[in-house]
């Protein structure tokens, strides 16, 4: 005998439970499509941000070469107006005195040095060798000032001449020694340049024998003469900072048996040419 009860009714069940798998598909799909849009959109955004990120970037760099361009120029720069006032100084004295011919070849290296310095471009580096015969050009005029009053010595390891070094690096050096030593001379002044190569670094010394070595470095190391030697060697020591930040040395120290000697020791860097 069979027995139903009453409660149970299958076609109700049946309704009930495709419902209930209709109502679990819809939010199943609509959790996959929620979690789509949020991954495709987590996606779009991180890239989009990535992408804003590289171009930020791309512009600090940008605006720190622009940054570091100008400042390179600008210390390059700085040395032209003051060696020239100095130069032109010294032709306006020869004039007054009546030494035309010593003026007219003053002012034919002067014009041959400006030419040279203006010619090469102040971001790019030049080699030694060039370095030098500018120096030269420079040491041309001192000595029509100075006659016998100057004695240059020069040592320039073989090896070095093909380096590249910044340009116009050492002219300060050089004119700093005769301005603040050599003038105060009556006589056997001398400037001694040194290029050699030390490991992985190319070592340039300049030396005088000035009487006041000691004074100098003690003026220069309390700041108590930055206006008057301020031109020469902060600006040398500002343009390594910015050509080779932390990879670079800039000494000044008493010279043997007297005198200033400045060294700078920068990375070797061979020419591409």
């Amino acid at each position: 005998m069979w027995i139903i009860h009453p409660l149970v009714n299958p076609e109700l069940d049946h309704s009930k439970v495709e419902k209930s798998i209709n109502i679990f598909n819809y939010f199943s799909g609509l959790t996959y499509s929620l979690a789509m849009i949020l991954a495709w959109s987590t996606l779009y955004f991180s890239v989009n941000f990535y992408f804003r990120l590289v171009n930020e970037k791309e512009m600090h760099l940008a605006a720190v070469r622009l940054s570091h361009s100008a400042q390179i120029k600008m210390l390059r720069y700085q040395i032209n107006p003051h060696f020239l006032f100095n130069t032109l100084n010294a032709i306006s004295t020869l004039v007054l005195m009546g030494n035309k011919e010593k003026a007219n070849g003053m002012l034919v290296h002067l014009s041959t040095f400006l030419r040279f310095s203006l010619d090469n471009d102040p971001e790019k580096k030049v080699v030694l060798y060039d370095e030098l015969k500018a120096l030269m050009l420079y040491l041309e005029i001192e000595k029509t000032r100075f006659d016998e009053r100057l004695n240059i010595q020069l040592d320039i390891d073989e090896a070095t001449k093909n380096l590249l070094v910044p340009s116009l690096i050492l002219q300060p050096l050089v004119e700093n020694s005769i301005k603040y030593s050599i003038a105060k001379m009556p006589s056997g002044g001398e400037i001694a340049i040194k290029a050699a190569v030390d490991e992985t670094f190319l070592q340039l010394d300049v030396a005088d024998n000035g009487p006041d070595g000691h004074a100098s470095i003690s003026k220069i190391h309390s700041n108590a003469d930055a206006k008057a030697k301020g031109v020469g060697l902060r600006n040398i020591k500002e343009r390594l900072a910015v050509l080779y930040p932390k990879h670079h040395q800039f000494m000044v120290q008493e010279n043997t048996p007297q005198g200033l000697k400045v060294c700078i020791r920068i990375p070797i860097e061979a020419s591409k040419e």
